[in-house]
């Protein structure tokens, strides 16, 4: 890794615009998901956790962009905090029924204190150990973030499609953790390269799924069958 690190240095503000331009992009996502919920009108069968769990995770990466003193993971986390922010706010207004908003009250409050915690955490850990162990919290958060549409995957084999799989999202995804990769291996942060390493693996087998599997069910044949004397 060393050798490839001093091969991009020269690169490094190239890469890390690069980098936190795409994931800019990745994160104006979630407005095609607000804007279905607009159409039908009621949050029902779309659940608030992948916008709450964006916010926790742009949160703690400014504090580990602060740990590694690099300005572009800080201000592209604050743009993703600032627009997760914006997707929670718009799903509530379209949820439907007390019982809806106060689930969605109880996800929130649960974010915050979790993410509360994990902030609280670092200030009082031990600095020679902090940036290793806040680097496993992060990478873990980061797989189940990327893994979401993995819980699909029993649908997909029984269906043997598909179609239930965010296609955009997951590539956007693998050009991101590629893209934080590289610049992960310039910073020579080790736990940004593992953590990018696993989660373009995860993209990669999900992007699998589309070889394997076509993008719509296939179609039944409707000709009646002939029968034999």
């Amino acid at each position: 890794m060393e050798t490839l690190a001093v091969a991009l240095e020269p690169y490094k503000d190239t890469v890390g615009l690069t980098a936190a331009s795409i994931t800019v992009l990745q994160f104006f996502s979630g407005f095609l998901v607000i804007n279905d919920i607009r159409k039908k009108g009621t949050t029902e069968g779309f659940p608030v956790g992948p916008f709450l769990g964006g916010a926790v995770f742009s949160i703690l990466n400014i504090q580990f962009g602060q740990m590694l003193r690099d300005d572009a993971m800080i201000k592209v986390n604050f743009i993703g905090l600032a627009l997760n922010v914006i997707y929670v706010c718009a799903f509530y207004l379209y949820t439907v029924g007390g019982s809806a908003k106060g689930k969605v009250w109880a996800q929130t409050g649960l974010a915050g204190a979790v993410t509360v915690g994990i902030l609280s955490y670092v200030q009082y850990e031990d600095p020679k150990l902090v940036e290793f162990r806040f680097g496993i919290i992060l990478t873990v958060i980061l797989l189940l973030l990327v893994g979401m549409p993995l819980l699909g995957l029993g649908q997909v084999i029984t269906t043997q499609c598909t179609a239930g799989l965010p296609f955009p999202i997951i590539v956007s995804g693998a050009i991101v953790s590629l893209s934080w990769l590289l610049y992960g291996v310039i910073l020579r942060s080790d736990f940004l390269v593992m953590q990018q390493s696993l989660a373009l693996a995860i993209c990669l087998v999900q992007l699998s799924l589309f070889a394997i599997y076509p993008s719509q069910p296939p179609k039944r044949s409707t000709k009646p069958t002939k029968k034999t004397n």
